[in-house]
């Protein structure tokens, strides 16, 4: 057995414990980080074949925190963040059959034929309404009370479906999209809270929290190298078996086997787990079950992503981000997105790259289908909706049992329960995205407070 002693050991090399380990080190901290799959950056994984890159996991994410910013200044030297083409800025949502341009401003919500005109009107008046009164108040009835049932249909039930593949009715406001949860309560409205907030003095970084779409130039997977060039060698472990933390007097121990079959037990401070809540209860046996159930048993959403790659596009014109598809449509599918339409160099000049996403809270037992029967199903969704005919020159199916966590009503408890915990076991923290928010710029922002903290 070797033994080593560090000041931080970090369990998960996602993007969350990735980002610790580089600020960590940065900071002059002594740090370990196992993984247990043989490559870092869990869910984010690019893939080029045959003239296309493509993205296993997450396709992008959304500029909107300083962490974020910070970080892809941090990484310049390795990694180049890119946002969208200005032409393929446009979201669509499907009605009818037909896809509608939505846009966040207050004149196309009037003019748009996605909603009815008395939630037009209702949007209207949204600035004088009453704010709500329930903590645990579900983001479709904040949004029903504040704009209307359309609104809910046509803007915030896709939305739902494109970031959580939840539902907006088991979606409490608060956890799932605090910020505006937080617009409501302290400004008491949506509309006057985003206009004062504009106004409000701002760093220089804070103004560069756009809001934009992102990726990385050539694919995600180039932000996650670009982290793991930037922690020492000797401090990452891939592949690793058999974890176990123990709880010592002072600090902890953790055991573990390398992919080479040595063990290994590490001597630390603290503790920090940044994957989701199911490995929790095998990693963490000091700790009770009972304390630990309401993070190990976190909701997840089941979706399928299917890429299909065309080396000649001859469709409908794809300029735009991506489409979501309402649930009141009932269609077999919650959404498409356009790499290609947004960064350069993701398919052959002609061609086009589709991401389409199916199944989610709403849908679990899609994922039980096979790859023949997902794959007819989203050609005719695809036929009917972007005109295309032709079979794909690229198709790839990937199924994720535990894609994204739900923060529905159970997430006060979990909060309460890793509060607990926490403050029982000194130096452990539990992190990922089983708390503060599901998106990369979420888990950058958790991984930069959390490593001010241990510093």
């Amino acid at each position: 057995m070797t033994d080593k002693k560090v000041d931080i050991v970090v369990i998960g090399a996602g993007l969350t414990g990735l980002t610790l380990a580089f600020y960590l080190e940065k900071a002059g901290k002594k740090v370990i980080l196992l993984e247990k799959n043989e490559r870092v950056g869990g869910v984010i994984h690019t893939e080029e074949e045959d003239g296309f890159v493509y993205e296993k996991g997450p396709n992008t994410g959304v500029i909107s925190s300083e962490a974020i910013v910070q970080l892809f200044d941090d990484l310049k030297e390795k990694c180049e963040l890119v946002t969208p083409k200005p032409q393929a800025k446009e979201r669509w949502i499907l009605k009818n059959g037909k896809w509608e341009p939505i846009s966040s401003g207050l004149i196309q919500a009037i003019t748009t034929p996605l909603f009815r005109w008395r939630d037009k009107v209702k949007i209207l008046g949204e600035p004088w309404r009453k704010k709500g009164t329930n903590p645990d108040e579900s983001l479709a009835e904040l949004v029903k009370r504040r704009m209307g049932k359309s609104f809910l249909d046509y803007a915030v039930d896709p939305f739902i479906s494109g970031i959580y593949a939840g539902d907006a009715t088991k979606l409490i406001t608060r956890y799932a999209m605090p910020k505006l949860y937080n617009l409501e309560q302290n400004y008491g409205s949506f509309v006057k809270g985003s206009i004062k907030k504009k106004k409000e003095s701002k760093t220089a970084l804070q103004k560069r929290v756009s809001r934009e779409i992102f990726s990385a130039k050539g694919g995600l997977n180039k932000l996650i190298s670009a982290l793991e060039q930037s922690i020492s060698d000797d401090a990452i472990f891939c592949g690793c078996q058999q974890i176990k933390v123990k709880k010592e007097e002072l600090g902890f121990t953790t055991e573990f086997h390398s992919r080479e079959g040595e063990q290994f037990r590490v001597s630390s401070s603290s503790v920090v787990t940044t994957f989701g809540g199911k490995g929790l209860l095998d990693i963490l046996p000091f700790v009770q079950k009972k304390c630990l159930n309401p993070v190990a048993n976190i909701t997840y959403a089941k979706v399928v992503q299917v890429v299909l790659g065309y080396k000649k596009w001859n469709g409908k014109k794809i300029n735009a981000f991506g489409g979501l598809v309402p649930s009141v449509e009932k269609r077999n599918i919650l959404g498409v997105l356009f790499p290609g339409a947004l960064f350069d160099g993701r398919n052959p000049e002609q061609g086009a790259i589709l991401s389409v996403f199916v199944g989610g809270v709403k849908k679990p037992e899609m994922i039980e289908k096979s790859d023949d029967e997902i794959r007819s199903m989203v050609l005719d969704e695809i036929s009917s909706t972007l005109e295309s005919e032709d079979q794909p020159d690229l198709f790839k199916v990937f199924r994720y049992e535990n894609a994204i966590p739900q923060y529905d009503i159970t997430t006060k408890e979990r909060y309460e329960a890793i509060s607990q915990i926490e403050n029982e076991f000194e130096g452990l923290f539990l992190s990922g995205n089983i708390k503060d928010g599901i998106g990369m710029a979420d888990r950058v922002k958790q991984a930069r407070e959390l490593s001010d903290r241990l510093l």
